[in-house]
């Protein structure tokens, strides 16, 4: 019996049409997996901003040499993928094998009955990309790849399924379904085992029952089992208990699988909103897309978890998958700190948001996907809810509805625990009925749904109208918590007209979180908060930024050569952002207050801010302007008032207003300090760049294809003050046993060139190993002394 990774020895190339060339091997590039084949291409000008300027339509094939043991012949054989993007196609030399349209969600392909036994075998798996995505997707095999070989009788691909309904201070029930398949000539009888393990690995419950089944047959083996003073998972005490089953007979081991098991119980009603272990929960949420900005699409296990990291460590406790699938990385992340995660099937049905997105496919594949998401992440207690969709075209109209009604009882059959939502917003709704009038109120000569939502003038009127009522209603009643996109106006009246209604906002722009948060703790019928976004993202570029009067860009997307969103909390390094110590405050989580300043440009010019736009300012004292220059001062307190002081001297008090006050403060080079009553926060002006700081969020990594070493480079000052406004070129190279899997900054308009330039003084390198030893990594900012940091790599446990 055999689990395992196949993450190495791999290769990728362009995908060949026999009819044109032959297969050059020499073009076949090694990679380890995951692996995303888009993020090193070069970008064009002439491309779609939509997806960050790079290529439009691409077609990879990675390959892979397999030898097939004699002793496999008798079991199953099969590759376990977790997502290739996109139209994925799998061959066994040469011989097609199966087909994948989900681009998220994970499918097994039986290789059994193509291998050649005791020979080498090549595996073959394409990849197509061709304008199917709205915001940057990657491309190719860009998540998690096992081989599963077991015996004949075995368990089922999607694994077993560990619930606890009936949980108490004294014990807590579980039952585990084992379902089993035989692919065996004759009727067997297997032993299936269940141990449930605490953290450590003691057993604390057991459970064995003998099982027979004939040929062909599936049968599901059932076992209840009883924790004693079960330590219940929850955001604060993100408790792992494991579930592991067996499946044996007289020669051994035939399969055997580990899932986590977290003990908690959901409870949603009117009276105290969402639940978990009998508590009220907020959902402090972000919505978050799947890429992990500098390394791309590639999900690799530790950029996923560092993300959860840097989201909660921000005051988020919930993460809303946006628009797909999450990833198997980022959930066992979540499983393990304690985040909420609201795990979202589709961005798009049968009304298509690009010419060939999923909407081209979803007819035929939508119950396939679904099936596969909910079976896969039906073990991880961070899932509190799953998301049929997002801003779907059709929810407004009947059979759209009905549709809702479909997807939302398919899950409830796959999945009775947990409570299903919609990503609706009813603007989408009135759209294709009332586009030109609609745009002729926002003064839009053209158009779609997000330049009227970044219009936002007359959106509250718009999406609480009669006509946006009536749309909206079948498919609200669907399901268990109305999601609303961009429509906190219709808190209050859908309570009103559905005072049994629970509400959460699956997306909210970040400058109405003050408005948004105060609705929510007024009313337990209103769950929580979703953010677009909580880290910013490749593609749907400079969503974000702040428009200038003088400035001819005027459209809703960032010209060439913008590459991110622009909009998250957290920038694509994972540096937060104003933005994120604001949400902070408001989410009642920061005492002490946080100051920022304006960059001299953005007031000069006069910005102006975007429905997901921020004020252009970052938290410095460091400015190149003449002393005396005004600046504008943005201190955030959840105080009454606060008091600044420059170089010690008062510049007076102010009142806040929505935790925030505004002070216009002359240029002068020392110390400015914001006091309020629970501290102070001091911003210090910079000397010189003398050296590049480098830190490792870890110097020991495990060998294999998860882990990663992030090190944050910073110009500092000679007493260590951060120096944003002097950047600099960065060079990394990585000796020993590791490599350098990205290297960049959060500029969101990188020049061509000039990627690797600092931005605000900072960029960030990423190490990935290859094997046990040591790395050493050496960073030069030029000008700057080099700086080294050695990597231990040990061997995988």
């Amino acid at each position: 019996m055999i689990r395992a990774e196949l993450t190495g020895g791999w290769t990728v190339a362009p995908r060949v049409n026999v009819f044109e060339q032959v297969r050059d091997p020499a073009v076949h590039v090694p990679v380890t997996l995951p692996h995303d084949a888009m993020i090193g291409m070069d970008r064009d000008p002439g491309a779609d901003g939509r997806t960050g300027y790079f290529p439009g339509a691409l077609a990879v094939e990675y390959t892979r040499t397999l030898h097939a043991a004699p002793d496999w012949a008798g079991g199953t054989v099969a590759l376990r993928f977790d997502g290739v993007y996109r139209n994925a196609m799998v061959f066994v030399d040469d011989q097609f094998v199966a087909q994948n349209k989900g681009g998220y969600t994970p499918f097994t392909v039986e290789l059994g009955p193509h291998l050649r036994y005791g020979q080498d075998n090549v595996i073959r798996v394409e990849a197509r990309v061709n304008a199917d995505s709205r915001w940057y997707s990657g491309a190719g095999i860009i998540r998690d790849v096992f081989l599963i070989v077991t015996g004949a009788v075995h368990l089922r691909r999607t694994g077993p399924i560990v619930t606890t309904p009936d949980v108490d201070a004294e014990r807590a029930v579980v039952e585990v379904q084992a379902p089993l398949v035989s692919t065996a000539r004759t009727t067997r009888t297997v032993q299936v085992e269940v141990e449930l393990h605490d953290h450590t690995g003691t057993v604390l419950a057991r459970d064995a029952a003998p099982v027979t089944i004939t040929p062909g047959e599936g049968r599901n083996s059932r076992h209840r089992l009883y924790l004693p003073r079960p330590r219940r998972w929850s955001v604060d005490d993100p408790y792992l208990y494991r579930a592991v089953v067996r499946v044996h007979d007289q020669d051994g081991d035939l399969d055997a699988v580990s899932v986590p098991l977290g003990v908690r119980t959901l409870r949603l009603d009117p009276v105290h909103g969402l639940r978990v272990n009998d508590e009220s929960v907020k959902l402090r949420g972000a919505c978050v897309h799947h890429d992990n900005g500098l390394i791309g699409a590639a999900t690799i296990g530790r950029a996923d978890e560092r993300r959860a990291e840097l989201l909660k460590a921000a005051g988020f406790n919930a993460i809303r998958s946006a628009h797909n699938p999450i990833s198997p990385a980022m959930l066992d992340a979540c499983d393990r700190l304690g985040m909420l995660v609201v795990d979202e099937a589709f961005d798009v049905w049968t009304e298509g948001k690009t010419s060939f997105d999923g909407a081209t496919d979803f007819p035929e594949w939508w119950e396939r996907n679904l099936e596969a998401m909910v079976l896969r992440d039906i073990n991880h207690p961070s899932v509190v809810m799953y998301s049929i969709g997002n801003e779907n075209v059709e929810t407004g109209t009947p059979l759209g509805a009905a549709l809702s009604h479909r997807l939302t009882e398919k899950i409830r059959e796959l999945d009775g625990t947990r409570f299903v939502t919609n990503g609706v917003n009813p603007l989408v709704t009135l759209i294709r009925q009332n586009g030109e009038r609609l745009r002729r109120a926002a003064d839009l000569p053209t158009g779609g749904v997000n330049e009227l939502l970044d219009a936002a003038d007359g959106l509250d009127a718009m999406v609480t109208s009669d006509e946006a009522t009536r749309r909206t209603r079948e498919a609200l009643a669907a399901l268990d918590v109305a999601g609303l996109n961009y429509a906190e106006a219709r808190y209050v009246m859908e309570n009103d007209l559905h005072p049994d209604r629970i509400i959460v906002g699956t997306e909210t722009a970040p400058r109405r979180i003050a408005h948004n948060w105060r609705l929510v703790l007024g009313d337990p019928r209103i769950i929580g908060d979703f953010t677009w976004t909580g880290y910013d993202y490749l593609g749907e570029v400079g969503i974000g930024r702040v428009r200038f009067p003088d400035s001819d860009d005027t459209g809703f997307q960032g010209p060439f050569p913008w590459i991110s969103a622009w909009c998250g909390d957290l920038d694509l390094t994972g540096h937060r952002r104003p933005q994120s110590y604001y949400r902070e405050i408001v989410f009642g989580l920061r005492p002490t207050p946080y100051l920022v300043v304006e960059r001299p440009s953005s007031r000069e010019r006069g910005a102006t801010q975007g429905q997901w736009s921020w004020l252009d300012a970052i938290a410095s004292w460091t400015w190149d302007v003449p002393p005396g220059t005004v600046m504008t001062v943005e201190v955030y307190s959840p105080d009454a008032d606060v008091e600044l002081f420059l170089n010690g001297t008062s510049l007076g008090r102010r009142a806040t207003e929505e935790f925030r006050a505004v002070f216009d403060v002359p240029y002068q080079p020392g110390e400015l300090t914001a006091a309020g009553t629970a501290g102070r926060f001091t911003l210090r002006t910079a000397g010189p760049a003398a050296r590049a700081a480098v830190h490792a969020d870890r110097t020991t990594l495990t060998a294999g294809h998860t882990d990663l070493a992030f090190l944050t480079i910073e110009l500092v000052d000679r007493h260590g003050v951060p120096v944003p406004d002097d950047d600099r070129d960065v060079t990394v190279t990585v000796d020993g046993t590791a490599v350098l899997q990205g290297l960049g900054s959060a500029r969101p308009d990188p020049q061509p060139g000039r990627e690797h330039l600092t931005f605000d003084g900072r960029a960030l390198a990423v190490v990935r190993p290859t094997g046990p030893g040591t790395a050493l990594v050496t960073v030069r900012a030029a000008g700057l002394p080099e700086q080294t940091v050695e990597i231990t790599v040990i061997e995988e446990i």
